[in-house]
């Protein structure tokens, strides 16, 4: 005789678990509400990226000013700003450095910067075999030690050592040669320093031939 196969008791449907299916899709497929943006959104913009010392993406400045996700506004209001400060000749702009905002001096400034510079005490100055082996790292990276030393005819591990605790070169990586020497690279924070919004920004072989 045959195994009775037992039945297996099914929840009945109710119209209250059609209304609680109904809801839970009307949920997902409601659109999440607009981000309210303030009518001051520019003054904010520009107060947030005034009292920062270090570059802000635009997310990063919606985020602070309490609008989440609205990045594009905030570069539309960096948009306006500029064409503010130029209009009415205003001695900096809103720039990109490292792939974000930062509020930077015009290069025809520059020479104001250097003369509050010289009343400070510069502890992060930066000697002439760091700024020779710096230099080489940014256009020739990746390279490796030896190559460099090649390049300045002198020792430079301690300099490297040295460019390293400042945080301006890193270690990117390993060679593909006997030993897999350490490949060096330059840092964001590199970018940063030198107002580069990327590597492409470098000035060319020809642009740094003395006067």
């Amino acid at each position: 005789m045959d195994e009775a196969t037992p039945s297996v008791a099914e929840e009945p449907v109710t119209e209250d678990s059609h209304e609680t299916v109904e809801a839970a899709a009307e949920e997902e497929q409601s659109p999440k509400p607009p981000v309210v943006l303030p009518e001051d959104l520019d003054a904010r913009v520009e107060a947030a990226l005034m009292t920062s010392d270090r570059p802000m993406a635009a997310g990063r400045v919606a985020e602070a000013l309490g609008a989440a996700g609205a990045g594009k506004a905030v570069e539309e209001s960096i948009a306006a700003l500029n064409e503010q400060y130029e209009r009415n000749g205003r001695s900096f702009r809103i720039e990109k450095v490292a792939g974000a905002w930062q509020v930077v001096t015009l290069p025809k400034y520059a020479g104001v910067l250097d003369g509050l510079k010289r009343t400070k005490q510069d502890t992060g100055k930066l000697s002439a075999s760091q700024l020779e082996t710096l230099a080489i790292v940014a256009y020739k990276q990746p390279i490796v030690r030896a190559n460099i030393e090649a390049i300045r005819g002198a020792a430079s591990g301690e300099v490297l050592r040295l460019l390293m605790d400042k945080h301006l070169v890193k270690v990117v990586g390993r060679a593909e040669e006997i030993g897999r020497p350490m490949l060096y690279g330059t840092t964001k924070q590199f970018l940063e320093v030198f107002g580069l919004g990327s590597l492409k920004d470098l000035p060319e072989s020809d642009e740094l031939k003395p006067v």
